[in-house]
Parts: structure tokens; C-alpha cells; sequence
């Protein structure tokens, strides 16, 4: 089967890259850390709102664009790359079309990009983004629920990337907006937060793969550009050919999902799988080819690096999924966590 991405599903991605390209950079990502100003990031949130963002998959008849999964892969592989630190797939994926589905008056201000919106399906979890967003659905009893911030009470908790703005939620055992409730409802929008993670994690191995290819075509050593070595371009070259691994599973998922195809749990996590892969693998060559300065926080890559290491551990990490896929195929039992992810 031949995967390709339809003008209209690329239409939106592509209104979103010319925002990013002339609003979004290095500052605007370092400014969504703590002690940060967070005014510039959410100036660009609203920007993107405003071309169609947030209401990807919000039907038209609720303001939004009526577009189906198959959108989430160019559109998040595109706020991937750019490193903007907002809740994407939480948003956009997963919050907003569960706030029309609810009929929420809160909809609007999030599609409008005033309110910024967080959630999580995994209980007693920090929630990625609650340190300050405005509205957060966690789950509660058998579904999951819609709170403000002056509903609950929110503790920060310490990530490795810190525009994340991790924090562990109270919220109250009653009240709150039921937006979806039972294991199927839940599971449609588990498996779009884990698409949408995937093709973020593919952007930002796309980014760190342009970041390095750039560094080792100026940088030189022994007077020839560092790239002209053998073992970099290897390097290099595996990183390229893990992303385009990724790319086409991540899009076969939201082939799958819009279909409603059988197999749909199991693309997904295959996606997750090979973003969270590739995208680990870009970070740890991309680090090493820029020598002494990759090790350094300052410097731009590790923006980039910290998101990629974040995001493979959320919505299900590598081994997680291998072994969601090893049970389906029978084969449960031998997927390894891997030193690298014991470390996450």
C-alpha cells in the first residue's frame, strides 16, 4: 500500500510552517521554560489558532476545520520541527475534539487560542503543561474530565524538558465537564495523542538531523569540513534512514485511524515505536558530531534534544508499545527495556 498526504490535509501544515518560520525560534522556546516570558510563546499559539490550528479536528459545524486524522501527521510533524513549547497534541489531538464532541463552552477560547488547554489519560500522572494552562482534563473514575485552574490545585514537578512544565494535579472527586467516558471513547483519544507525539518526535529528528548537517558542512578540522569524515556521514546517514521509517509508519497510523481500520492499535504503536526511536537516535548523533558544544544546555540543539527525550517517554514509551504489539502478534513476554529507557 502506497501512502501519500492529500493537498488538503497539507493545506493546514502548511499555513502553520510560514507562522512558525517568522515567529517561532530559539527564543520563543526558551521562554517556555521556567522564569521564562511565556507571553511570546502564547502570542504564536494564537497566531496558529487563528489559521485553523487548534480545531483541526473539530467539525465545521463547531467553528472548526473538519479535517480527519490523516491531518495530525504533517500538521504535528510541522510544530514538531519547530520546537514551540505548547501542548500540541494534548490540544489539538486529543482536547479539542473531545470539548465539541461535549458541546463545552470553553471551546471557543480554545480554538480562539485565549485558553490553553492540557490533558492526560494516564491517573495520578503529571500532566505535561499544567504549571500553566488554563484548563486540564485528567481522568476521573471511568472518564475523563474537564477542570479550570481554579479548580484544582497544581504542584510542579521537575522535567528534563523544562518548557513542558510538568505538574501533578488535585482535582476534586466531583464536578468538572465529562468529555468522554468508557474504554472505547478513551481509547480513540489515546491513540491520537500517541499519533500525534509520533509525528512531533518526527519533526524534531528532522530538525536536529538539518541542525547537524548544517554544523558539520562549516565546521572543520585537519582543514576539511568535519562532515567529509566517513564515520559522521554513516552516522548521519542511519539518522536519515530512521526518519524515513518513521515518517511513512506515522502516517499509516492516520491512514488507520481515520479508516477506522482493525489494525489501528497496532499501527500506532508501531508508529510511536520507530519516532521514538528515530528521533533518540537524532538527538544522540546529532550531540556527538557538534563535539563539546552538543554537551552544552546553552546551546540550541539541546531545545531540540530535551523535547525529543521528553516526548519518547510519553504516551506510551518504545517498550511499552513493543510490548502492546508483541501480546497481539503472541509473542508477549520478550520485549527488554533497553538501558536507555530505564534512564528516562
Amino acid at each position: 500500500m502506497r501512502f501519500a498526504v492529500t493537498e488538503r490535509d497539507t493545506a493546514l501544515a502548511e499555513a502553520a510552517a510560514e507562522v512558525l518560520a517568522k515567529r517561532a525560534g530559539a527564543e520563543q522556546i526558551r521562554a517556555g521554560w521556567p522564569g521564562g516570558r511565556t507571553e511570546s510563546v502564547d502570542a504564536v499559539w494564537r497566531t496558529l489558532a487563528g489559521v485553523g490550528v487548534t480545531g483541526a479536528l473539530v467539525p465545521e459545524s463547531a467553528d472548526g476545520c473538519g479535517l480527519d486524522e490523516n491531518a495530525l501527521p504533517p500538521l504535528m510533524e510541522t510544530l514538531g520541527r519547530s520546537g514551540l513549547p505548547v501542548p500540541a497534541a494534548e490540544s489539538v489531538a486529543v482536547g479539542a475534539p473531545l470539548l465539541a464532541a461535549a458541546g463545552a463552552p470553553q471551546l471557543p477560547a480554545v480554538l480562539g487560542g485565549s485558553a490553553l488547554l492540557t490533558v492526560s489519560l494516564t491517573p495520578d500522572a503529571p500532566v505535561p503543561f499544567a504549571a500553566r494552562a488554563d484548563l486540564i482534563a485528567v481522568p476521573r473514575g471511568d472518564g475523563l474530565r474537564l477542570y479550570t485552574r481554579a479548580e484544582m490545585e497544581t504542584e510542579p514537578v521537575d522535567s528534563i524538558d523544562g518548557s513542558r512544565r510538568l505538574a501533578r494535579v488535585h482535582a476534586p472527586s466531583d464536578g468538572g465537564l465529562l468529555l468522554a467516558e468508557g474504554p472505547d471513547e478513551l481509547a480513540v483519544a489515546y491513540r491520537r495523542g500517541v499519533l500525534a507525539t509520533a509525528a512531533l518526535l518526527v519533526g524534531l529528528a528532522g530538525r536536529m538531523l538539518e541542525l547537524t548537517v548544517a554544523h558539520v558542512r562549516e565546521r572543520h578540522q585537519f582543514g576539511v569540513p568535519v562532515g567529509s569524515f566517513q564515520a559522521v556521514k554513516h552516522a548521519l546517514a542511519d539518522v536519515e534512514l530512521a526518519v524515513r521509517f518513521a515518517r511513512p509508519a506515522v502516517l499509516a497510523a492516520g491512514w488507520a485511524q481515520a479508516a477506522g481500520d482493525p489494525e489501528t492499535a497496532v499501527r500506532t504503536s508501531m508508529a510511536k515505536i520507530l519516532a521514538s526511536e528515530a528521533a533518540r537516535q537524532a538527538a544522540r548523533t546529532a550531540i556527538q558530531c557538534h563535539g563539546a558544544m552538543g554537551y552544552t544546555t546553552e546551546y540550541d540543539l539541546h531545545l531540540y534534544a530535551k523535547r525529543a527525550w521528553a516526548l519518547a517517554a510519553d504516551w506510551g514509551g518504545p517498550t511499552e508499545h513493543r510490548e502492546f504489539v508483541a501480546q497481539r502478534l503472541g509473542l508477549a513476554g520478550t520485549s527488554d527495556c533497553t538501558g536507555e529507557e530505564a534512564a528516562m
